[in-house]
């Protein structure tokens, strides 16, 4: 039997920045500006010991703008 795996991403808000940030596929975090096409122009994200990142629901990636 074949199995699909669906490429996931997690979104999180940061709230010492107050800003989204995103882990990809492949664990790299990612800073996402708000910006049209936010992905486009996304930054790495480095998480230090200051950073609190709460999970958010998968439904907001729409309203974040991103591609996935």
């Amino acid at each position: 039997m074949t199995r699909i795996r669906k490429e996931l991403v997690a979104v999180f808000a940061d709230r010492t920045s107050q800003q989204w940030i995103v882990r990809d596929p492949e664990g790299n975090f990612w800073l996402i500006p708000p910006v049209p096409n936010p992905w486009d122009h996304r930054q790495p994200f480095q998480p230090s010991e200051e950073t609190d990142l709460l999970p958010v629901p998968g439904h907001y990636k729409d309203t974040i703008g991103l591609p996935f």
